[in-house]
């Protein structure tokens, strides 16, 4: 009889385990809304600052209209160490300015900073395939970013006894360039090298990134990178 009731008496329903949530403090969450804004301020502050630092870079420090020689800045050459597009555009252009006789000499600068292949050879080459003497060519190999391409073009300058350059690069380039030149013993003037052919999207995307590379030589780059001899 009591097994009987033992077996039609009901177990009790298993008890389900509760998940037990900490809820968020608010003042957590007021903290973590005050960070990103600040953070998204501080953004647009820099962003701001080096826009309107480029918008101020000159333009030249001479107002001289022939130098002892045309600088060009590099660029990097594609997978196969032929010229780019953007590398063509200033070696052309480096080569009309020679040929109305602003310099009597080329220096190409660059080195191989993106790939194996060496900058200012590749576009040295293509200003031979354009007419240029050999004797008016001048290389500078070693250097892997702008700031480099000043500090190690005025050397090679100063050991030839040059003290004044055009500098030629594309005109996105042009200004964070010139900030940097500004802090050599060089008299120079900028000028900018036409796209041989109309960039389209590719000519907001290297002014983005001009912007952003123009933000960090500003808050870091112009005193923490300096080129040694």
């Amino acid at each position: 009889m009591a097994s009987s009731s033992r077996s039609t008496r009901q177990r009790a329903p298993a008890r389900r385990l509760r998940h037990r949530y900490k809820p968020i403090k608010l003042g957590n969450r007021r903290w973590m809304t005050r960070a990103a804004l600040a953070s998204v301020a501080l953004v647009v502050i820099l962003v701001g600052w080096a826009m309107i630092a480029r918008r101020l870079a000159p333009a030249a420090n001479t107002s001289r209209d022939r130098f002892d020689a045309i600088l060009v800045l590099g660029y990097r050459a594609d997978d196969d160490g032929n010229p780019t597009p953007v590398q063509l555009a200033r070696v052309s252009e480096a080569v009309r300015e020679y040929e109305r006789g602003v310099a009597p000499r080329l220096l190409f600068t660059g080195g191989p900073a993106r790939n194996k292949y060496v900058e200012a050879d590749v576009m040295a080459g293509a200003a031979a395939a354009q007419g240029i003497p050999p004797s008016a060519i001048f290389v500078e190999t070693k250097a892997d970013d702008t700031i480099q391409n000043a500090c190690y073009s005025e050397q090679i300058m100063k050991a030839h006894g040059w003290h004044s350059a055009e500098i030629i690069s594309s005109s996105f380039h042009l200004p964070r360039a010139a900030m940097i030149f500004s802090h050599t013993s060089l008299e120079w003037r900028m000028h900018a090298a036409p796209p041989l052919q109309p960039d389209g999207a590719h000519s907001g995307t290297n002014s983005a990134l001009e912007t952003l590379k123009t933000v960090r030589y500003l808050i870091y780059a112009s005193w923490a990178e300096r080129c040694e001899p």
